[in-house]
């Protein structure tokens, strides 16, 4: 008998307007938090090695979310071979990601115009397009649900080989033409032609890295005591859903996005923003009038426990030695200036890539700038795309 799932307290959907598009899976017995071997694809079919099961915790089974648009070309068999992924960002999820990039949506204005759609760069009237949660946030499996700090401390690669289920199992894709997304995104594409290299023919990581540094652990080093310093979540110890919602450590989740947000837009445009503005974004106790206006929403939307156990998703990680199992065709975008993911870190990772490329461009939106990566760049990824049959 599958237990009941507890009500969670964040939305399912981080753009509730588009949750209807949303859809589920569940992967049975999947192990969170073990540890993974590339070149044997049979031992983490169901996770990594040593991994936690969300059903040995009492918890229902781990649950992934996706939207589908486009059009599937199948093989004989029935399987689908014209498949695109798009894997979420830190925070996002897969109604994010189509907001910013799926023509029509009010998000393509940041986006510097849609990416996906009818004749659009990803191209739906060719292209069946799969947009992606990830474990740990809205859609997905996630402490919020009621497991808390006991949630199993997943990675990278779970985000992946979950996805690997939902794909194999339930959408029947033999196919990945091409994989792609932006920040975190861009780490899961890397990783998807890591762990599945016959099945992924291209990827393009957008803004991302292959391996942990000081610098992005700091970061998250910083953003998690900022987290944990919250009275609510330091007395509680994290246990605190028997809270009404308005008591649960949202005074924590303001600061850490305080303190993320600092750093994500580039220090020019910080020096070149009024003090009114900037205040918004700026995590105080006791606010006035605009102060930390920004910061309200990200608490409402956030849970504490999710963030921190996200955070903890780098810890450790590095693909670096598994880069040569890349036989998919590998082209790069980066933003210049990005202050959280830096620029040699990328140029070492098309190094060690054969046959990878690289493009980069500057931008005031810094760490933000990778959503309009592909139009900005738009001129440098068609011939990538034209190499792998994507266009004519």
């Amino acid at each position: 008998m599958t237990p009941p799932r507890r009500k969670s307290v964040t939305k399912r959907s981080g753009i509730p307007a588009l949750d209807g598009l949303k859809q589920h899976y569940s992967v049975r017995n999947f192990r969170l938090g073990g540890t993974y071997s590339p070149g044997d694809e049979s031992a983490f079919d169901s996770g990594g090695a040593g991994g936690v099961t969300l059903e040995s915790l009492g918890a229902e089974s781990l649950r992934v979310a996706y939207i589908a648009v486009g059009n599937p070309e199948r093989d004989q068999d029935g399987k689908i071979t014209n498949a695109v992924i798009i894997s979420p960002y830190y925070s996002g999820d897969s109604t994010f990601m189509y907001y910013y990039w799926y023509d029509g949506q009010e998000g393509n204005d940041f986006a510097g115009g849609a990416v996906v759609g009818p004749g659009k760069l990803i191209d739906t009237d060719k292209y069946y397009v799969i947009f992606l949660d990830a474990v740990g946030l809205w859609g997905a499996s996630k402490p919020s649900d009621g497991l808390g700090m006991k949630f199993p401390g997943y990675n990278y690669f779970d985000c992946v080989q979950a996805n690997y289920r939902l794909l194999a199992d339930q959408l029947n894709i033999s196919r990945i033409k091409l994989s792609t997304g932006v920040s975190m995104g861009a780490i899961q594409s890397y990783i998807w032609a890591v762990l599945h290299p016959e099945l992924v023919e291209a990827i393009l990581p957008i803004g991302g890295l292959t391996e942990t540094n000081s610098n992005t652990r700091w970061l998250f080093e910083l953003m998690t005591a900022a987290i944990q310093s919250d009275p609510v979540w330091r007395e509680t110890k994290g246990d605190y859903y028997h809270l009404p919602r308005e008591k649960h450590p949202n005074h924590g989740v303001m600061f850490g996005w305080s303190i993320l947000l600092y750093t994500g837009l580039s220090f020019d445009f910080r020096v070149g923003q009024p003090w009114t503005e900037a205040c918004k974004e700026v995590f105080f106790w006791e606010p006035e009038g605009t102060e930390g206006q920004l910061l309200l929403p990200l608490a409402r939307n956030y849970d504490a426990n999710d963030l921190l156990l996200r955070n903890r998703v780098a810890d450790h990680f590095s693909l670096t030695d598994h880069l040569h199992r890349i036989r998919a065709k590998t082209l790069i975008l980066h933003v210049a200036n990005d202050q959280w993911l830096r620029l040699s870190t990328a140029e070492k990772t098309c190094d060690k890539i054969k046959g990878a490329g690289l493009f980069s461009f500057e931008h005031e939106l810094a760490h933000y700038a990778v959503f309009r990566a592909p139009n900005v760049l738009r001129e440098c990824i068609l011939p990538f795309l034209r190499e792998i049959g994507m266009k004519p």
